[in-house]
């Protein structure tokens, strides 16, 4: 089968996940199927266990008896490989980019690129749209959303103007969206506001923050000793939590130490500086260039 795109920092992200050709493993980002099919390649008589709650990812899934799809968000991970009888696991990875199709799908609305509906939605048979969120949340909620997940210095601005805006007309579509802030958006770094503006909605759409804590608390318990967890961020506010959780057993941040001074955290970090893609990769693949990944061990 042909992928139509190959994930950023792959071999670095496979490699660093030493896999075991008997072990099982779970990619709980299925997307394009790149780093699934990746590990297939090397297992003997491992499982590997994909999940992914796009309904559209299972087209990509590879006709292979070692391979398990799951149409589920990943914030079902035990629970799901439970019901599959599977109790522990050697390694996981998760890839935490929107993957290119659904941003170069217009009626997704997940792009600033195109004219569409406000949905944003990964799974769109759930949830609240952007639309929803846009024109219902009050306006302090939206401000401490483009606060915390767009790290927006002017969020109050963006948000009084949306409240605005609504107040004379429902916000559904992407371009009324953009024109409602327009006035707040420095010209010469537009395309990099709306990105981010984009982001933040897209992450409050999906509870993208809320299930990777969840996941990776469930990564935790069911990883055996030695088993590795990767994980490729594409924004600071996800890479933060990843890199607090891998090195202090916490989101916040906060070292605990044990009664012979030892950092209370369940994993040892496998690379302690974070791996960017290489120029060779970003000149290859623009869109990578803001891929992060860390790797840690269970104790």
């Amino acid at each position: 089968m042909m992928l139509y795109h190959v994930p950023a920092l792959l071999n670095e992200c496979i490699d660093g996940l030493n896999i075991q050709p008997d072990g099982i493993y779970v990619d709980v980002t299925f997307g394009g199927g790149g780093h699934s099919y990746e590990i297939l390649k090397r297992l003997d008589r491992g499982k590997l266990i994909a999940f992914d709650q796009d309904e559209n990812a299972e087209r990509n899934k590879p006709v292979d008896d070692r391979f398990l799809f799951i149409n589920q968000n990943f914030r079902f991970l035990r629970n799901n490989l439970r019901y599959h009888g599977v109790e522990k696991i050697n390694g996981l990875v998760a890839d935490l980019g929107v993957s290119f199709r659904q941003f170069d799908d217009p009626g997704r609305g997940f792009s600033y690129r195109f004219e569409s509906d406000l949905d944003m939605r990964m799974n769109q048979a759930a949830g609240k749209t952007a639309a929803d969120i846009v024109n219902n949340y009050p306006e302090e909620r939206l401000r401490k959303i483009f606060r915390d997940y767009g790290e927006f210095r002017n969020a109050g601005a963006l948000a009084g103007a949306i409240a605005a805006s609504r107040s004379e007309s429902p916000i559904r579509t992407t371009g009324q969206l953009i024109e409602s802030v327009r006035e707040y958006i420095p010209e010469r770094a537009m395309n990099k506001y709306l990105s981010r503006l984009f982001q933040a909605l897209r992450i409050e759409v999906n509870r993208e923050v809320e299930f990777l804590r969840d996941m990776l608390l469930q990564a935790t318990d069911i990883l055996i000793k030695g088993g590795r967890i990767g994980v490729i961020a594409y924004h600071s506010v996800e890479d933060r939590l990843v890199k607090n959780f891998f090195r202090y057993g916490n989101f916040e941040g906060q070292e605990r130490k044990d009664f012979y001074g030892n950092t209370e955290s369940p994993f040892i970090l496998v690379n302690r500086k974070v791996i960017s893609p290489s120029p060779e990769e970003v000149s290859r693949n623009k869109r990578a260039r803001s891929a992060r990944l860390r790797i840690a061990e269970k104790k």
